[in-house]
């Protein structure tokens, strides 16, 4: 099997040619949120109140960094697990998102709500943060400063390795479908 590349944002049609067990390397800009920040975009929304950034086709890993040490631009960045976020994703699926990095499974309300948006949920390799973070070439906190290492930053990567978990037709690697 051979490596597929895609670049962000993510469209529909991208997201249909992507299959569970695919391996993907992601280059462009990508959001970086967890659980407190989850909350607040979907808050946000309900309020009708503006984001911190655009969903629409945009993709968030579920991460909080640890503290760059000069001269790197993030300290250790590995996923969180993705299961933290099932209540919020639907909402910010149904709003654009196109993709979601995390760890783990999902629940069947999440997968169900990937097929009805053509979204995708991609897998990073848990434990392995100090790697994964070699993708990523700049980082800029754009949101929720108060939430320390968990607020939102926006992530430039250049061939960021993943997985694809769910796809958008219910398939899945973990045999859960």
């Amino acid at each position: 099997m051979s490596i597929k590349r895609v670049n962000t944002p993510i469209s529909k049609d991208v997201i249909r040619t992507l299959t569970a067990g695919d391996e993907v390397l992601i280059t462009g800009v990508i959001y970086s949120a967890r659980d407190i920040a989850h909350q607040r975009i979907c808050d946000s929304i309900a309020k009708s109140e503006p984001l911190p950034f655009d969903l629409n086709e945009a993709v968030i890993y579920f991460v909080g960094p640890s503290p760059a040490r000069a001269p790197r631009v993030i300290g250790s960045a590995g996923p969180t697990t993705s299961s933290r976020m099932d209540n919020f994703s639907p909402i910010l699926l149904d709003h654009g998102l196109a993709a979601m990095i995390g760890k783990g499974y999902r629940c069947q309300s999440l997968r169900n709500s990937l097929e009805v948006n053509t979204a995708v949920h991609f897998a990073a390799i848990g434990g392995a943060g100090a790697l994964l973070s070699n993708a990523i070439v700049s980082s800029e906190v754009i949101a929720y400063e108060d939430l320390g290492t968990e607020a939102i930053r926006r992530l430039e990567v250049k061939d960021f390795p993943v997985v694809v978990a769910y796809d958008c037709k219910g398939g899945s690697v973990y045999g859960d479908k």
